[in-house]
């Protein structure tokens, strides 16, 4: 149920942007992003919903045929299919959620949060 944060952990996701899976339950996985300015985020989609929170820095977001400056504080939220990406503006540290849990985005050899409150 709880899970300690720390500096190790993180993975490349792409050229300029790494990702750490915080915690996950049965159907929901928390990831913080962080990101250059910028590098960017090519267009793609998955069947994965996805919510976040901009902690730090700016953004430029396209979901669908839509774009927009993001910047701390705000947030959004990508039904799943639908396609996205960013062009990284400043420095940027993102929260997100995605559901169903993104077995992709799993540590290596950790299995679930367990019911009684410890993590594997």
């Amino acid at each position: 149920m709880f899970a300690t944060h720390g500096d190790e952990g993180y993975v490349a996701a792409l050229p300029g942007i790494v990702r750490k899976t915080l915690c996950h339950g049965e159907r929901t996985l928390l990831t913080e992003f962080r990101l250059d300015a910028g590098s960017m985020l090519p267009p793609h989609a998955h069947p994965y919903e996805q919510t976040g929170y901009l902690v730090a820095g700016r953004l430029l977001l396209a979901i669908g045929d839509e774009r927009r400056k993001v910047g701390p504080g705000d947030a959004w939220c990508i039904p799943g299919g639908v396609e996205h990406g960013a062009e990284v503006v400043d420095d940027a540290l993102a929260v997100e959620v995605f559901s169903p849990v993104r077995r992709d985005y799993l540590p290596a050899g950790q299995g679930r949060v367990a019911a009684s409150g410890a993590s594997k």
